[in-house]
């Protein structure tokens, strides 16, 4: 079966089109995909690529120190060379430094892990000042919005949309306090209707 050229054009655009969108909006979610989201902010969070973790080994002051977890989720430690921390909680992360340690090098060591700094958050659209802001915890909605420099008068006054690391586009969020920002989100402020 032969496509007319007219069509054949059409089909390549508008596949060439569907992949371009890159705020795609996933809609709203629901109140208990909401009460979801809240809970997993309140459990032991997972370290992700991008953070920065101090690591301290006690009386090994030559292994305890600062160090980044890279793009592929590893962290690369003295001794220990590289090893997985991203996905895993910093208990879990301590458990596996400590046997690696213990395996290779130490009779028993004491491993502590604590997170130096979290991945940025990024805010655009209706805001005085998109750009990347440094993540503190108990960050919400409002909060981030004003660290943005406040709403433009543009601006939605009653949604905002935010991409969790991982999602593929968009949820609408009520703008409220109880709608929590992650480390690595990226938020849009929208344009109102008048």
């Amino acid at each position: 079966m032969r496509i007319p050229r007219l069509w054949g054009a059409v089909l390549l655009i508008c596949l060439t089109c569907a992949g371009c969108d890159t705020t795609s909006n996933l809609g709203p979610l629901s109140p208990e995909e909401l009460d979801a989201l809240n809970k997993s902010v309140e459990a032991s969070p997972t370290l992700q690529a991008g953070e920065k973790i101090r690591i301290t080994v006690f009386g090994e002051d030559r292994l305890s120190g600062e160090y980044e977890i890279d793009p592929a989720g590893y962290v690369s430690l003295p001794l220990a060379g590289n090893v997985k921390a991203s996905g895993l909680s910093k208990p879990q992360l301590e458990q596996a430094l400590a046997k690696k340690f213990r395996s290779e090098y130490l009779r028993d060591p004491k491993v502590t892990v604590d997170v130096a700094s979290f991945r940025p958050f990024f805010i655009f659209g209706e805001v005085a000042r998109p750009g990347k802001y440094p993540f503190e915890s108990g960050l919400n909605a409002i909060t981030a919005t004003t660290l943005a420099g406040g709403s433009t008068y543009r601006a939605s006054r009653t949604k905002i949309l935010i991409q969790h690391s991982g999602e593929a586009g968009f949820h609408e969020y009520s703008l409220a306090p109880n709608v929590p920002v992650l480390p690595g989100d990226l938020i849009k402020v929208p344009e109102r209707f008048f």
